[in-house]
């Protein structure tokens, strides 16, 4: 007995071939094992993606509708409580102003509507808009560096999740995520002597901008620092602002819990950390909308003998994306008077290069304007 042509089986019989079909199981293995040499495209990406997508409507009927509607509840509170840790923040930066949280969740809710439409991070910059807009006396940096200030708590829990994932012997180790089915994540994890470049390029690019902001523009660095006031306040960081981002992530982890007992994976306390965890390196690669492609890859890995994961990879962010679509564009119309998510990331790119050259001009003039001693004035 020995192999013939791909998918036959060559079996000898006095002498003389006889061609069989090979077994549907040889069949699968070989063509995993092709897969996992064969690194994903982002055409192979978006397969997979569509391909989900429709075994997710074939099996809508099969949901647990109450689980489904109660996760998405628990999801819309999880996005809430951030807001609140943002405002928060906001409030510290800018203790003499009278800040709306209404206007910072919707700022919140357009942004995070945005990137699950739109690749890149997107969002950021209609939130970073609509957050400065808010706030008449505000500038971009203390609004950017006050909204960054969560990152910090975010970390750590994300951390602390990732450490439970990579125990529990199903969640795929870094050297393993070359052979996901997700172009983002396959491809710098493949190709790391070019991804050590990039963050190489990216580090120095960074230092060169922080010694030549540093010398320059000192104002500006006064502005940021502004927007870190709360993190020099403990007491007040803990209580307006941790305490929310705990509460969120909380809210977050039922959500998900809810979410699988919807999609018959099973809610366990096992199960929403491990889709947590996939979240943690979902936000790492922002190159799809809502890092649908690495949610997607790393999901049907982690629950690969569950017959409703294909479903339940798309299905989830299907409805979240619903869910936070539709709170975001009511927020734009409802609380800024927009009228497309395409319409606020324009005007707020065009906002924040006006406001760059008003600000360069004025600290020209400042510097060319003679003082009482006549010195120009440096800022």
């Amino acid at each position: 007995m020995d192999l013939g042509p791909p998918g036959l089986l060559t079996v000898r019989d006095r002498g003389e071939p006889i061609m069989e079909p090979m077994p549907a199981l040889a069949l699968t293995g070989a063509a995993v094992t092709a897969g996992a040499q064969h690194h994903a495209s982002v055409g192979s990406t978006i397969s997979h993606l569509i391909d989900s997508a429709g075994t997710f409507l074939s099996q809508l009927t099969s949901l647990n509708w109450f689980s489904l509607l109660l996760g998405l509840a628990l999801y819309a509170v999880y996005l809430l409580l951030r807001s609140r840790a943002l405002w928060g923040a906001l409030r510290a930066a800018y203790p003499g102003e009278r800040i709306r949280w209404r206007d910072v969740w919707g700022a919140y809710m357009v942004g995070y509507a945005i990137n699950n439409v739109f690749p890149l991070g997107g969002g950021s910059i209609a939130q970073l808009y609509l957050t400065r807009m808010a706030i008449p006396e505000s500038s971009y940096p203390t609004v950017a560096s006050a909204l960054s200030t969560g990152v910090l708590f975010d970390w750590f829990m994300g951390l602390l999740v990732m450490c439970f994932a990579f125990t529990q012997g199903v969640f795929p180790k870094p050297p393993d995520f070359s052979k996901l089915p997700a172009f983002d994540i396959s491809f710098f994890a493949a190709n790391m002597r070019f991804t050590l470049f990039l963050l190489t390029v990216l580090g120095i690019g960074f230092l060169v901008a922080f010694a030549l902001l540093s010398a320059r523009v000192k104002a500006f660095w006064a502005r940021v620092r502004q927007g870190f006031t709360i993190l020099h306040d403990w007491r007040r960081y803990r209580r307006d602002m941790a305490a929310w981002q705990f509460a969120s992530w909380i809210a977050r982890f039922a959500s998900y819990w809810a979410l699988l007992d919807a999609f018959h994976i099973g809610g366990s306390v096992r199960n929403a950390l491990l889709v947590l965890g996939v979240q943690v390196v979902a936000s790492v690669f922002p190159f799809t909308p809502g890092g649908a492609g690495v949610q997607q890859a790393l999901l049907l890995t982690i629950f690969a003998h569950n017959q409703y994961v294909a479903s339940f990879s798309v299905g989830q962010q299907i409805a979240t994306a619903v869910l936070t679509t539709a709170c975001g564009f009511a927020a734009l119309v409802l609380i800024f008077r927009f009228r497309s998510f395409r319409e606020v990331i324009a005007r707020g790119k065009a906002h924040r290069r006006e406001e760059g050259i008003a600000v360069g001009s004025d600290r020209a003039n400042d510097r060319g304007a003679p003082n009482d001693r006549g010195a120009p004035i440096l800022s």
